[in-house]
This record gives C-alpha cells, structure tokens and sequence, in this order.
C-alpha cells in the first residue's frame, strides 16, 4: 500500500503536489485555511480535514506548503499533540535561521523535522525535471524517500536543517537576479524601439549560454576553492569596464540604475583594493563578511 500523506497549505505549490500524489496512488488528506482552495483537489480524490489536527492525524507524513514559518506555528500551534511520532517536512521558504528554531520547535513536539527547498514551479511538480533539497535526520528522509520522490528527485545535503533553506535561498539568489537583470536588459532595448518579443529571445541565449562559458578553458569552482583568481581571460579591469558602459547607456536612455551600479560597485571595490588584473571573481571578496569598504 502507497504511504498516506497530509498536505497542509494550497496554493499552486501545494495543489501541484496534492495531484502529483494522488497520481502515484497515496491516499492524500489536506487543509487549507481557506477552505474553498480545496474544492480541485478533493475532486481529484483528496480528503478536507475539518481541522489542522485532523489532518495531522491523519498521516504519518505531514507536508507544509506554506507562505513562511510563522505559518507553520499559526497553523499547528494547537495541534501540537497531534505531531507526536510524526515526520514534519516543510517545504516552505524562510531565512535558514527560522528554519533551525522550527526544527527545534517540532522536534520538542516529538515530530522528526525536515527541511525542503523546491526548486521548480508548480506545473514542474511531479515531472522528471523536478527536484528538492532536503536536510534534516537521514533515517526521516530515507522512510519516506518514496512518497517524497513523487514531488521530485530528493536531494539530501545534511542534518543541519537551515541547510536545504540556505541551497533554496541560494538558489534563488541567482535566480531572482537574473530575473531582474532580464527586465533591465529589456527596458533598456526597448529605449531604442526593441520590442520584448524580439529582445528575449536574444537576452536569454546569455543566460542558457553561461555554464558554457563559466567552462571554457577554467574550472571556476576548483579556482574559487584554491582561492585562486587568475585574470589571463576575463580581468575585473575589463568586466569593470563592461559594467561601467552598463551604468552608462542605462542613463543615457532614463532606464533605471539600481541594478547595474550594484554590480558596478562590487568591480569598483575589487580594482580600488588592487585586484584590476585578477579574474572576476574576484568581486566574491566584495561580497564576503568582513569586507573593507
């Protein structure tokens, strides 16, 4: 028999996972605080607790697709009876230091904890594409492997339990960043009579371009742990300039400049602290705690 499964929390996230479980065949018990989200999944097969207890209760394993963490407490807050001998795992994104004071709040409730990080949208769920950081007690994730495989591909990185927040912050970071750094390229076409639908295309060749180049001919992340910044083929002088050109054309046109002098100023940091002919990444310094104004 396929393992039963509470889901607590139904927005698209957490109605993408519903489906994805029900589709591999387990019994799925849900609650939402605003009951009529439901309707879709309890058409599909799902049971509507009454109450955050009874869907507890219900299963073995409780999910949380939540908006934060204080959600988490809101919710469960006066069903902690109810997690005793429970694995909580909560997919819900917060700072990696909420989610260590959760871990230690569910586990005082004799709930095992694990944290998750789900790195793709909602309609990814459930397809081979899909994957997510896990932490927390190994024995937790490894009982439930199967049932949390259906979300997707578990990626396991410790027992600390801020350490599948921090890979799904970090993630997001770059995301999040790229983003942003779409829509300022795009406003800044669009100065010159560029319309979107001809300057995405072309921007996001950059962006599924880069692992290539972050390859060619150097293994940066060998180069960032050797602590090693060797400047023969992209120098900060010369990403600096670029950056600078950057700054430039976007007030030129009356594009903002939030964004490129944020990336500016980390190149002006690493030429004025003396590292013009290292590589770029060399602007890590720029970025790490402790570092000079």
């Amino acid at each position: 028999m396929t393992t039963p499964v509470t889901l607590i929390g139904l927005g698209p996230m957490g109605q993408a996972m519903v489906h994805a479980l029900l589709a591999a065949g387990h019994p799925v018990t849900v609650w939402n605080r605003t009951p009529t989200r439901a309707a879709d999944v309890v058409a599909a097969g799902a049971r509507l607790a009454p109450t955050p207890a009874d869907a507890v209760a219900a299963s073995d394993l409780v999910i949380l697709s939540l908006t934060d963490y204080q959600a988490m407490y809101d919710i469960l807050g006066h069903a902690t009876t109810a997690l005793a001998g429970r694995t909580l795992v909560n997919l819900s994104s917060d700072s990696p230091g909420q989610t260590r004071e959760g871990a230690v709040w569910a586990e005082k409730h004799g709930a095992r904890f694990l944290t998750g990080g789900v790195m793709n949208p909602a309609p990814m769920v459930g397809t081979d594409a899909a994957y997510v950081y896990y932490s927390g007690p190994a024995d937790a994730l490894e009982a439930h492997r199967d049932a949390l495989g259906t979300i997707g591909a578990p990626r396991y990185l410790g027992e600390d339990a801020g350490l599948a927040q921090l890979m799904y912050q970090a993630n997001l970071d770059v995301f999040l960043t790229a983003l942003a750094g779409l829509m300022h390229a795009t406003a800044l076409l669009e100065s010159a009579g560029v319309r979107p639908a001809a300057a995405l295309p072309e921007l996001l060749q950059t962006l599924t371009g880069t692992p290539e180049m972050l390859g060619a001919g150097e293994d940066t992340a060998a180069q960032l742990e050797a602590g090693e910044h060797p400047g023969h083929l992209s120098s900060v002088t010369m990403m600096g300039a670029t950056a600078d050109h950057v700054v430039a054309a976007s007030e030129a046109v009356g594009v903002d400049t939030g964004l490129p002098a944020a990336v500016q100023a980390y190149y002006t940091w690493a030429r004025e602290h003396g590292h013009g002919g290292d590589n770029w990444t060399r602007i890590i310094d720029a970025m790490r705690p402790g570092a000079t104004a």
